[in-house]
């Protein structure tokens, strides 16, 4: 059990998503459309914590200061051990800088941190596929590089319980 920060996006960028997402599993490419409980979102995680206050959590992200909506591309695919499959965004240093923020708040409720999340050691990403060994990743780079470049917009912010899919929106983008 996982609770992500998550950064979510407009509608037309969530579809773009979820179909490269139905594309994939039509190909027999398992994707976050089906894993564990279906009810994930595309996104875009700051954070994930092993162990939290929830309170607390939400009350350290209401604290840091207001970001603007904003736009990301994408230009390649990433592949994690265990057969995960990601979209390779291109951040800016504001956003970077964003991530730094919230670990280090979030640290200071005495959530612990997933290690790829603490700072300095964030890789962003955004999920494709969860299992994609051997033929099947060739399929996934295949698939993601037909809708590259793909720009996308970021326009509000959630804490998801990777476990039951809960989310509960944050006020603003941190």
């Amino acid at each position: 059990m996982a609770l992500a920060v998550c950064l979510l996006f407009d509608a037309r960028s969530d579809l773009l998503m979820r179909e490269l997402w139905s594309r994939l599993e039509d190909k027999g490419v398992s994707t976050l459309a089906t894993h564990t409980h279906g009810r994930h979102y595309p996104h875009l995680s700051y954070a994930v914590l092993r162990s939290w206050d929830l309170e607390r959590v939400q009350e350290a992200l209401a604290a840091l200061p207001a970001a603007e909506p904003f736009v990301m591309s994408f230009q390649g695919t990433l592949a994690f051990p265990r057969g995960r499959a990601a979209l390779a965004p291109a951040i800016t240093a504001d956003v970077a800088l964003r991530q730094w923020r919230i670990v280090t708040a979030l640290a200071a409720t005495g959530a612990e941190l997933h290690r790829n999340y603490e700072a300095g050691q964030w890789v962003p990403h955004v999920s494709v596929a969860t299992r994609a060994q051997g033929d099947k990743l060739a399929i996934v780079v295949k698939a993601i590089a037909d809708v590259l470049p793909l720009t996308v917009r970021v326009e509000r912010a959630a804490l998801v319980d990777s476990a039951t899919g809960q989310t509960w929106g944050l006020p603003h983008i941190p």
